[in-house]
C-alpha cells in the first residue's frame, strides 16, 4: 500500500481537507461519551496546522440515511475539539455550498473549522461524483485519515478524490497500514493470530487468508463451537452455524495439512442461559451438556492460550472470546487481554468488541497498536483492497 502521507507535503497557506472519524457516542443530552476517535486523529491536525494549513475537518456521524437529522450534527464535536486543541474551532451547519465555501474562503494560515455531517448528503453513500466534486472545491489538498470508513466506497473518500491534485494518508492512516503490514506482509515469527467472537461467517475470509502465514491460529468465542461440531462434539444449545460446519472443517484439515498450529477450547463456562448465568461452571469443550449454553472459553483453554502464546513475537487479535459485558462470561477475554499485556511480542488488536474489552479493563495502553477500524480492519485481514486507500494509491 504505497500513499504519500501528511507529513510529506507543504501545506502552507493550503487549504486542506481532512476526512476524519468523528462518529463518537452522544449521551441525550448531546453530551460526547468516548471521544477517543477524536483524541485518535490530533497528531494529524497538530501537524496541519504547525504546516500553516487551513484545515477543513469533515466526518459522519451516525446513520442519517441522506437527511439532516439534528441528534447526529457534529456540533457537539467542534466544541469538544475546541477544548481538546485549546483554540476556537468554528462549525459550518452544511458539508458543501455557499455556506461551507464561504466559510473556508474567509480562513487563514492555521485556521480550523469543522463541516456538517458528511451523511446528511444523499450523494455521500452513493459515491457520487458531483457531490465528490463540490467537496473538492473546498480544498488544495485532500487527506484521508478515516481508517475506519476506508472500507467504504463513500463520496468522501473515494469520489472527492478524482477532483483533487494533491491527497495523501493521514498519521493515524499511516499507522494503521503501517501495523497492518507488521502484522501480516513481514512480520516477526511466529506470528499467532487469535478470532474470537459469535460467528463463523463473518470472519471465515480472515481465517482463510491467513491461515497460510500464520505460525498457529487461536479460536474461541461462540464461533469456536462450530469448530467443535465439526470435530463430533455435542454442543447442548450453545451458539453455533448449522451451515458453517462443514466449512470449518475444511479449515481444520487445510491448518494440519500446512503445519499450521490450530487451537480450540479444551473446555467452556456454561450456564442455562447466558442472561441468567448464576449456575455457571467450567465443563470439557466435548461434555457440554445437553440444554446449557457456552459463554466463555474455560480456565484450562485460557492456560493453553497463554501456554501457545509465550514464544509468540508477533500476536493479532480480532474479536472477545466470549460474552465479555456478562461477569460470569469475561475470565476468558481478561485472560488473554492480560497475556497479551505481558507478552514482549508485538501485540495488534482490531474489532469494537475487543476495543471495548480492553477499555473497560484498562490495558489498552498496553498493547502495541489497537486498530481505529473494526471492519476495516477485519477487511484486511482477509486479503481485501480498502476502496478508502486505493483511492490515495491512485495518481
Amino acid at each position: 500500500m504505497k500513499v504519500r502521507t501528511i507529513d510529506q507535503l507543504d501545506l502552507s497557506g493550503k487549504r486542506t481537507l481532512i476526512r476524519v472519524d468523528f462518529n463518537v457516542p452522544l449521551d441525550k443530552a448531546g453530551k460526547i461519551t468516548d471521544d477517543t476517535r477524536i483524541k485518535a486523529v490530533l497528531p494529524t491536525i497538530r501537524l496541519a496546522l504547525e504546516k500553516g494549513a487551513k484545515t477543513i475537518l469533515f466526518s459522519h456521524l451516525g446513520r442519517p440515511k441522506g437527511k439532516a437529522v439534528p441528534e447526529m450534527s457534529l456540533s457537539p464535536v467542534a466544541n469538544h475539539l475546541a477544548a481538546l486543541l485549546g483554540k476556537e474551532i468554528p462549525f459550518v451547519p452544511e458539508c458543501v455550498g455557499e455556506a461551507a465555501e464561504k466559510a473556508v474562503a474567509a480562513m487563514r494560515p492555521g485556521d480550523v473549522l469543522l463541516l456538517e455531517n458528511v451523511r446528511f448528503h444523499p450523494g455521500e453513500e452513493k459515491n457520487d461524483e458531483a457531490f465528490g466534486k463540490q467537496l473538492a472545491a473546498l480544498c488544495d489538498v485532500y487527506v484521508n485519515d478515516a481508517f475506519a470508513t476506508a472500507h467504504r466506497g463513500h463520496a468522501s473518500n473515494v469520489a472527492v478524490t478524482r477532483f483533487v491534485a494533491e491527497k495523501a494518508a493521514g498519521l493515524l492512516l499511516k499507522n494503521e497500514i503501517a501495523y497492518f503490514e507488521k502484522a501480516l506482509v513481514s512480520p516477526a515469527r511466529p506470528l499467532a493470530a487469535v478470532f474470537g467472537g459469535a460467528k463463523i461467517s463473518g470472519k471465515i475470509e480472515a481465517i482463510h487468508n491467513v491461515i497460510d502465514k500464520v505460525d498457529k491460529i487461536l479460536i474461541g468465542g461462540a464461533m469456536a463451537n462450530t469448530f467443535l461440531v465439526a470435530q463430533g462434539c455435542e454442543v447442548g444449545s450453545s451458539l453455533y452455524e448449522a451451515e458453517m460446519v462443514e466449512t470449518a472443517g475444511r479449515v481444520l484439515a487445510d491448518a494440519a495439512g500446512r503445519k499450521v498450529k490450530l487451537y480450540l477450547p479444551v473446555d467452556v463456562v456454561v450456564a442455562h442461559r447466558l442472561d441468567a448465568p448464576s449456575s455457571s461452571k467450567a465443563v470439557p469443550a466435548q461434555e457440554i451438556p445437553a440444554g446449557w449454553t457456552a459463554g466463555d472459553i474455560g480456565p484450562a483453554t485460557s492456560l493453553l492460550f497463554r501456554e501457545a502464546l509465550q514464544d509468540a513475537k508477533t500476536i493479532v487479535w480480532n474479536g472477545p472470546l466470549g460474552a465479555f459485558e456478562i461477569g460470569a462470561f469475561a475470565a476468558g477475554t481478561h485472560s488473554l487481554m492480560r497475556t497479551l499485556s505481558e507478552s514482549n511480542a508485538i501485540t495488534i488488536v482490531g474489532g469494537g468488541d475487543t476495543d471495548t474489552a480492553l477499555h473497560k479493563a484498562g490495558l489498552i495502553s498496553r498493547m502495541s497498536y489497537v486498530s481505529t477500524g473494526g471492519g476495516a480492519f477485519l477487511e484486511l485481514l482477509e486479503g481485501k483492497r480498502l476502496p478508502g486507500i486505493v483511492a490515495l494509491e491512485e495518481g
